[in-house]
């Protein structure tokens, strides 16, 4: 690198998600230097994560390594570290590579989109029994659980612990919340019946669990119904108003319209709710500013941070013009940071605040349903579908993934009725289980308790690792 380059403009980019992703390729032709550090080293495409979960996609289709992405991009380079301080005085982004290798990162502009993770609303103490759902680690992990309650439930002969096994909670009606239940309905009902000898996974119980009055409350009252009549069609059990109050390792306490009730489950997935990333607390110190409620920093019309022009902040971890916490803001604004990056260094101030554009809200529901809002129009069941499909092929990363996608699809929803990805990844501890209901018949090899969750070693599982959680711009 000459004399020359190193004076260039130097533009740090915070997480290398939707936000972060968009902000570093919107300056493709920009006479910048930028680097783009995140504690992954891959971008995710959230909205198919679920799939991974459910076993119906390979990781790597929807989470393509973020050297790769930008490998064609001469003045973008990538790194693989967590970042630990945001100096915003001296213009450094401190950070922590592999192996403890310290890097300091000086920048002329910053740009932080560090995402969102769950939030429990208080009630931390959930996450050990309901995992959510927001890295491939989390999906992973979610996807090892729902197997391990169906082969495990193969291996009970006491009725109501194979019961406890075959029941299934989910916890918020989000589109996530959604996309999840309908998966694992469509698992117990459709895909893994023929595959199970001592158990009829149909007999599996499925709930989801939602506090407001609807599910998916912010879609129009029509797909709201449709979505609602569509899942008690799939053998989902839907109970509104509801709370969850409390957990432990085989039960789940809910407070609904009826009183208090005590649900017997081994699996619980947490879809209700989310709260920034750390760094948006972080960035707020520095500026002397406040978050709000779900931990997200305030910023200008133009995306930067009030006192501090250079700095930047997008994605689920801002709170701008009452945007909702999705994918489209935050390419949205991430395109429009590196306009207004590109607009600066060409001597013009006159960029226009970030005005977003609502391209519609989809979710799917299971196989060929799934509802859609678009272009001023409601779509439900085929039709819906369609488009939900279409759309999500499209925002994928590279040729190869939407084409892998495509074919996986066909695969697995289409031609097979079967799901091709579901291996358990998890190392079992070799330890006996305290009572004779829950083992195998016969076995040359020391019987392994499945029914603990401490007897499990997910060695990269956030809830056994929080250090793990990823800084992830969405």
């Amino acid at each position: 690198m000459t004399t020359s380059e190193q004076q260039r403009h130097r533009v740090v980019v915070v997480g290398g998600g939707f936000g972060g992703l968009n902000a570093v390729r919107s300056l493709a032709h920009a006479d910048v230097d930028v680097t783009v550090v995140d504690r992954a080293n891959h971008h995710l495409f959230q909205p198919l994560l679920y799939q991974v979960a459910a076993g119906i996609l390979p990781p790597g289709l929807i989470a393509p390594a973020l050297r790769s992405v930008i490998k064609k991009q001469r003045n973008a380079r990538a790194l693989l570290a967590e970042v630990t301080d945001l100096d915003l005085e001296n213009r450094v982004v401190r950070a922590e590579g592999p192996d403890n290798h310290s890097v300091e990162l000086p920048y002329d502009t910053l740009v932080v989109a560090g995402g969102a993770t769950h939030s429990y609303f208080g009630r931390n103490e959930f996450a050990r029994y309901a995992p959510g759902m927001k890295t491939i680690e989390d999906a992973r992990y979610l996807r090892d659980r729902i197997l391990v309650a169906f082969e495990t439930a193969e291996l009970c002969t006491d009725p109501e612990e194979r019961a406890e096994w075959l029941t299934f909670v989910v916890i918020g009606a989000g589109p996530t919340g959604v996309e999840l239940v309908g998966q694992v309905a469509e698992l117990a009902h459709k895909v893994l019946p023929q595959d199970y000898r001592s158990v009829d996974t149909r007999e599996a119980r499925i709930l989801l669990l939602e506090g407001a009055g609807t599910v998916l409350g912010p879609f129009d009252e029509k797909l709201r119904r449709y979505t609602h009549e569509r899942l008690e069609k799939m053998g989902v059990e839907i109970k509104l108003n509801t709370l969850a109050t409390d957990m432990d390792d085989s039960s789940v306490t809910v407070k609904g319209p009826d009183g208090a009730d005590t649900i017997r489950t081994r699996t619980r997935i947490w879809a209700a709710g989310v709260q920034a990333s750390p760094l948006a607390a972080q960035l707020a110190a520095h500026a002397g500013l406040e978050t709000d409620r779900a931990g997200r920093i305030p910023v200008n019309p133009d995306c930067t941070l009030p006192g501090h022009p250079e700095v930047f902040a997008v994605g689920d971890m801002v709170s701008l013009n009452k945007l909702p916490g999705v994918a489209q803001p935050a390419m949205q604004e991430g395109k429009y940071v590196g306009k207004v990056i590109k607009a600066r260094l060409a001597g013009d101030e006159r960029v226009e605040p970030f005005e977003y554009f609502d391209k519609g809200s989809m979710a799917t529901i299971g196989h060929r349903s799934a509802v859609a809002d678009a272009f001023g129009m409601k779509f439900t069941g085929v039709i819906g579908y369609t488009m939900w499909g279409f759309i999500h092929v499209l925002y994928l990363i590279g040729w190869g993934n939407r084409l892998g996608t495509l074919y996986t699809w066909a695969r697995a929803l289409t031609f097979s009725n079967n799901r091709g990805h579901r291996i358990i990844t998890f190392r079992q501890a070799a330890e006996p289980p305290p009572d004779e209901d829950c083992r195998p018949a016969e076995t040359a090899a020391r019987p392994v308790d499945l029914r603990q969750p401490q007897a499990m070693h997910f060695p990269h599982s956030p809830q056994h690792d929080p250090g793990l959680r990823r800084q992830e711009g969405t």
